[in-house]
């Protein structure tokens, strides 16, 4: 288990968060790994699934803040982090996903859980949503919609699978303001440090290198392989559960007419946007964080 302290402990308010390394089997016989951290039996636990090329670490500050109050569960999925590596390159699309992430939810039996998807992980809880109407209790959407963006679906198709070793940690957080610096502006060195240690790990030569299988890029070099199910239906799911729809107002991915349209076909849905950031919002912003609260505070009250 890992622990951690915050502040010293003459502060009031210290306190220690920790997560244990767990891991569940996929249909197809991969090991896939999770972090969770303990929080209280009688509210349903979060359900954290992070973007494409991420991994758990990209919920580290989400989870670290709930944690107690909260169960967080922060999922891998298949090749990225601690899961395993798919022999099928062609199984990592979402609706393989989804079978993954339905074997956790029955391993775990709960019977009620909220959903916290970045990106990717936001559609795989809008596809979750109808099959789970009753178990899913509340959904934070992270910069995602039914329609993406070009523009960004296309950077993305750029970027995937092309990235190479990097000799420092200052080499790579250079390589990820290159590719993102028009997404986060206001991003200083030690932001990107902290954007290329949640993106990169250091493996056991010793190498800076991209901690994710590069072979999650193939099915976007399928033609239509970016194309997928008609997702509004899936999306519409979500109605009458409490939602909050967060977006980077610089993105490429959720444009403002796709996250205003989702606010007129789901009543219950809060829709925020988090300034000079594009995709994705750490959830860690301000804004980001009291949509998180007030979204919680509602699926405690039944709202």
């Amino acid at each position: 288990m890992f622990m951690r302290q915050y502040g010293s402990g003459s502060k009031k308010g210290t306190r220690l968060v920790g997560f244990e390394d767990k891991y569940w089997w996929s249909q197809d016989g991969l090991r896939l790994h999770y972090r969770d951290y303990a929080g209280r039996d009688d509210r349903p636990p979060i359900i954290c699934l992070p973007g494409l090329t991420r991994n758990a670490r990209d919920f580290e500050a989400v989870a670290e803040r709930l944690a107690g109050e909260w169960r967080v569960i922060c999922v891998e999925l298949r090749g990225r982090g601690e899961s395993a590596y798919a022999k099928d390159p062609m199984s990592y699309v979402p609706l393989v996903y989804l079978q993954d992430i339905n074997k956790l939810i029955d391993e775990l039996e709960l019977p009620r859980f909220v959903g916290f998807g970045t990106s990717l992980g936001g559609l795989i809880f809008m596809l979750l949503a109808g099959t789970r109407r009753g178990q899913m209790v509340g959904s934070l959407i992270n910069d995602i919609g039914p329609d993406i963006a070009p523009a960004g679906l296309e950077r993305i198709r750029n970027f995937v699978g092309s990235g190479g070793a990097q000799p420092t940690w200052v080499h790579a957080a250079r390589a990820v303001s290159e590719v993102n610096g028009a997404l986060y502006p206001d991003y200083k060195l030690q932001d990107w440090l902290s954007f290329a240690k949640r993106l990169y790990k250091l493996n056991s030569a010793g190498r800076i290198v991209l901690d994710y299988d590069q072979r999650i890029a193939e099915p976007f070099r399928v033609p239509g392989g970016e194309a997928g199910v008609n997702l509004w239906p899936a999306f519409e799911a979500m109605s009458g559960m409490p939602v909050a729809l967060v977006r980077g107002a610089l993105s490429d991915l959720l444009a403002p007419e796709t996250a205003a349209q989702m606010k007129e076909r789901i009543a219950s849905l809060e829709l925020v946007e988090v300034p000079r950031v594009g995709h994705a919002p750490t959830l860690e912003e301000p804004e980001a964080v009291g949509a998180i609260d007030r979204l919680l505070a509602r699926v405690v009250s039944g709202q």
